[in-house]
């Protein structure tokens, strides 16, 4: 790594915070990554479904920017998904170059076909291991170009600094050490927010401390409401929610309820390669109705030797509980699983707060729209952190889009009272009783109440003072709720009862912004 060479913080040590650590280093920066846990503990290490590319011979990027547009529900930011899109095919090549083994047939780059998608353009690592394969790879490439990493350091605060970039606050995890940055670039690579949910497939690490830290220094949010489910994740009482992935379905899984009966064919001519949102709320509305808490993945019909060879990884899972899936049925149920939302940036991954940038799932390039296509997360984490790296290195102008609807929201701050006992599985109850798959206004109404008390008991007393993770969990938390209740349709991942068509009107983005002043 140079020894010259500007100072830029990474924070987070997903795809997004390693692609950029790497990148940065090659350009001559001296990066430094700090991450709250272990530096292979992300969303990226159990993402099984594998990373989406045009580099197939019946392919071209056209075409999948065509998908990722349809995917989005008419919320999708064109010119971001035209740069996911015709810039991937770069961007795979590096991650062979940085030595990730993708699953091979005859010497070529095999390709699976997930839902939504019109080809088969989605690359695997070990099968169904293609988060962990990447993860390693990369994490390898940062510790042997001796790159600064510095584990279990906890982004606390971003203060304000001046123009190289905002001051943070870092600590350890239990809030010892507290100790200050020089002002520099910040580049939040955090993650999501899955974890904050109940059911969730993300690790115990994804509580959106980003989202609430970048909000209470100043930063625009946006698209939060957007928070997608998996639609099949295990579900046996006692068992963790692992993710059974989509690629199944696009092997030729099918889903059944209690009877046998292939419910969402009746509904959806895609049947089971229809888009997330509509399988996830499809299985929702069959286990609402049965009154069985989940459904049946039957991959049955695909031949023992390819599904073995194919999903190692879910079988393995599988077999601990007794299951084979080439002749028992899976039990599955949607959980949540993505944030589409985060901090709004350009296409160079800059905020509205000078020096600060976000890449990864935190952030909200308006790529995604109102729905994820499958397998454009790894994806995105890789196009947008080289853009974070090359703008750090050679600056151009430029800054955010404004959202069509913005609203301005109070950071709470605490109110002196003696703190309650709510801790961190109250915000998760919460969300999954309150802002789940189905949402209604009452609903939403008394998620945000509670939030924000649970937020103001447990907050700091002074906007300047350091928050903990439960405040910054309530706040993140209570943003999301306040998003799905401005949003009176049903559009993409975000679906109201009350309201359960898109409107016209609502074909627009819902901003949030930290008010200024006292609450």
């Amino acid at each position: 790594m140079p020894r010259g060479g500007r100072r830029v913080l990474v924070v987070g040590s997903g795809i997004a915070g390693l692609y950029v650590a790497l990148r940065a280093a090659e350009l001559g920066l001296r990066p430094t990554i700090v991450t709250k846990a272990r530096l292979e503990e992300s969303n990226t290490r159990y993402a099984q479904g594998g990373i989406a590319a045009a580099i197939g011979s019946d392919d071209r990027p056209a075409l999948h920017y065509e998908d990722t547009v349809a995917a989005g529900d008419g919320l999708v930011d064109r010119a971001a998904a035209r740069v996911l899109t015709y810039e991937a095919p770069a961007r795979i090549a590096d991650l062979v170059r940085y030595g990730v083994p993708f699953d091979t047939v005859e010497g070529r780059i095999a390709l699976g076909r997930e839902g939504a998608h019109s080809r088969a353009r989605i690359l695997h690592a070990g099968g169904d291991a293609t988060g962990f394969s990447i993860e390693e790879a990369l994490r390898h490439r940062v510790v042997d170009a001796g790159i600064d990493a510095r584990e279990r350091t906890v982004l606390r605060a971003l203060r304000p600094g001046d123009r190289r970039g905002p001051v943070a606050v870092l600590s350890r995890p239990d809030g010892s050490s507290v100790a200050e940055t020089a002002a520099r670039p910040v580049v939040l690579a955090t993650g999501g927010a899955g974890s904050l949910y109940r059911q969730s497939t993300n690790p115990s690490v994804a509580t959106g401390d980003g989202v609430a830290i970048a909000f209470r220094a100043g930063a625009l949010l946006s698209d939060l409401e957007f928070l997608q489910f998996h639609p099949t994740v295990f579900a046996r009482e006692g068992a963790p929610r692992f993710l059974i992935t989509e690629a199944i379905r696009g092997e030729g899984a099918v889903l059944r309820n209690h009877l046998g009966d292939r419910f969402l064919v009746a509904q959806r001519g895609e049947g089971e390669l229809a888009p997330r949102h509509v399988v996830a709320r499809a299985i929702q509305r069959e286990i609402e109705r049965s009154g069985h808490p989940f459904v049946f993945l039957d991959a049955t019909g695909i031949p023992r030797n390819q599904l073995y060879a194919r999903f190692p990884s879910v079988c393995r899972f599988l077999q601990q509980y007794g299951l084979d899936p080439s002749r028992d049925w899976i039990p599955v149920a949607p959980v949540a699983h993505y944030m589409i939302g985060g901090v709004t940036t350009d296409l160079e991954g800059r905020t509205t707060l000078p020096g600060l940038y976000a890449a990864g799932e935190v952030a909200d390039t308006g790529v995604h729209g109102a729905n994820r296509l499958a397998s454009n997360s790894l994806l995105e984490g890789l196009i947008f952190g080289e853009r974070v790296a090359r703008q750090l290195a050679r600056p151009v102008p430029g800054r955010p889009r404004e959202p069509e609807r913005l609203l301005r929201l109070p950071a709470p701050v605490g109110s002196g009272r003696r703190p309650s006992p709510a801790d961190l599985d109250s915000v998760r109850d919460l969300l999954w009783e309150n802002v789940g798959i189905v949402r209604t206004a009452a609903r939403l109404r008394v998620a945000i109440g509670t939030l924000r008390e649970i937020a103001r008991d447990v907050g700091p007393a002074r906007h300047d003072d350091l928050p903990g993770p439960i405040a910054n969990a309530a706040l993140t938390a209570s943003l999301i709720a306040s998003a799905a209740l401005c949003r009176t349709e049903s559009r993409g991942a975000h679906f109201r009862d009350d309201w359960p068509r898109p409107r016209s009107v609502w074909r627009r983005h819902i901003g949030l912004r930290r008010r200024a002043g006292p609450d």
